[in-house]
């Protein structure tokens, strides 16, 4: 049977427009999809966008729209990153928007219910707004939100509890025993850490007041709506139809072999301890990874929506490209540690290894068969000489890109590309072609047969790197892969595969 892998990613609260720190995870989770897909798995890559959040709803009021309205727009903005960054999405649900939503977030507060995991008492404590989160004082250093910074409100109110502590033994089996992988170690570590501390009931609703009517009732209890969390969190199934029907649910959750959530090192407590616990009680499989990312930072200051720092990747890519954004995304961005960006950073990425490493690359060997053989791809069986190095990359490189993105490691991914990348212009300026080539027009046919063998290997090489850049680089890819090709035996008109960039004068950069 066709292994079935369905992979999410979080769903972003949309009280503004996205920033470059959620395009890192969007990338990540497409680069996954699109490897999957071409190792011959069915493939589910799902996306969306969480609405019905306070700190929306309170954005909404500052800037004098409506909430529907403003909540609307923002999400297109995510929606619409498709297309830039060049993403394979195969479903988006909105949270406010998606019929789909409401009657499984209902269903699974009802299963939850009865399970006896749901009661209600009344609750003080300290609430962060842009964390939708309560805190307990030790969690506060300086009495500030380690996320944000700012000074938690106080809140006393009477909610619905879920009893997170029945579920304190499980979780750690889980986890322990690698069925929940959480990846990398550092995190898988921390919540560990977290359960062994012990568990406490949290709190899974809000006062209709304070939530200003926006969000989604508790069954049965309309002075109370569901805790935001614990609404988005249902995205993972409610888009594949539970509680409103079909095979979505038993296609790509109950029956895949792999349930991969993405998630930013902030809300790992959410997906790897609540989630999971919830889905438990009722009485569904829990994910079977949960990938974490780190934050980028620009100017040394997280990237973040509500901390007011932010970085536009769709203007990024008008002015510098898809691909240059991705790679730089892709090749910079360590698996464990925060990622200072700018747009210096990207541009010389992108020239020193895509324009300068296989930009050049494709364009010299493909001169070179244009030049000496008159565009027409050489066909020899005779072995290209001191070709060994870089035919042992070309097979070493499947199986490296495999285990790294196992790891969740994309810089070691597009290493393991790049030493290929390396090994060809290496072999080219060993090989020096254009000797061989003078000594075939002095009459030497055994360096023209060297000659054959020298550019059939080389173009080789090329499409090879094609094919193992097409999930990361899918644009570019598809431009080596075409520049590649011959049919007929004739290689197409020259087309440059990546531009040389410039960091203009008004370059995008963050916004405090």
């Amino acid at each position: 049977m066709t292994p079935h892998t369905y992979i999410t990613t979080t769903i972003p609260y949309v009280n503004a427009r996205p920033h470059l720190g959620f395009a890192l995870e969007l990338v990540q989770a497409d680069v996954l999809a699109r490897h999957r897909r071409a190792r011959g798995d069915q493939v589910r890559l799902q996306a969306g966008t969480d609405d019905n959040s306070l700190k929306n709803v309170l954005a909404a009021r500052a800037a004098g729209a409506g909430v529907q309205e403003f909540v609307d727009a923002n999400a297109d903005a995510f929606v619409a990153l498709a297309g830039p960054l060049s993403l394979s999405v195969d479903d988006v649900i909105r949270t406010s928007r998606d019929p789909r939503h409401r009657p499984g977030v209902e269903a699974l507060w009802r299963a939850c219910a009865e399970a006896g995991d749901l009661y209600r008492r009344h609750y003080e404590g300290l609430y962060c707004v842009g964390c939708e989160q309560f805190y307990t004082p030790g969690e506060l250093p300086g009495g500030r939100c380690p996320e944000h910074g700012t000074q938690p409100q106080p809140v006393s109110e009477e909610n619905w509890f879920f009893r997170l502590s029945r579920y304190a033994g499980q979780l750690h089996d889980l986890i322990a025993s690698g069925t929940l992988r959480i990846e990398p170690a550092e995190r898988r570590n921390e919540v560990l850490a977290q359960i062994a501390a012990g568990l406490e009931d949290f709190s899974v609703s809000r006062s209709a007041e304070r939530a200003h009517g926006w969000g989604i009732p508790v069954p049965g209890d309309p002075s109370q709506v569901i805790y935001v969390w614990w609404d988005a969190l249902g995205n993972y199934v409610t888009a594949l139809g539970y509680g409103t029907g079909g095979d979505g649910l038993q296609r790509w959750w109950a029956g895949a072999q792999r349930r991969i959530h993405l998630a930013g090192k902030g809300v790992v407590r959410f997906h790897a301890v609540y989630w999971p616990a919830i889905l438990l009680s009722a009485g569904l499989r829990p994910p079977t990874d949960i990938l974490v990312h780190d934050y980028l930072t620009a100017g040394g200051q997280k990237i973040s929506k509500s901390g007011g720092v932010t970085v536009d990747p769709a203007a990024l890519v008008l002015q510098y490209g898809t691909d240059a954004v991705r790679w730089w995304l892709l090749r910079e961005v360590p698996r464990v540690g925060d990622t200072d960006f700018t747009a210096a950073r990207l541009v010389r990425r992108a020239n020193d290894e895509l324009a300068n490493g296989l930009g050049n690359l494709v364009s010299r060997v493909t001169a070179l068969i244009r030049r000496y053989r008159e565009g027409k791809v050489p066909v020899t069986p005779a072995p290209a000489p001191a070709a060994g190095p870089l035919e042992a990359a070309i097979r070493r490189a499947p199986g490296a890109v495999d285990a790294a993105l196992a790891d969740f490691d994309f810089r070691a991914a597009t290493g393991a590309i790049w030493s290929v990348i390396d090994e060809a212009n290496r072999y080219v300026s060993q090989a020096q072609p254009w000797v061989v080539a003078a000594r075939e027009q002095a009459g030497d046919r055994a360096a023209g047969r060297q000659l054959d063998a020298i550019l059939a290997t080389l173009i080789r090489a090329c499409a090879a790197i094609g094919d193992l850049l097409a999930p990361f680089l899918p644009d570019a890819a598809a431009r080596v892969a075409q520049q590649c090709a011959s049919p007929g035996g004739q290689l197409p008109a020259a087309v440059p595969v990546f531009p040389r960039l410039e960091v203009p004068a008004a370059a995008p950069a963050a916004a405090a």
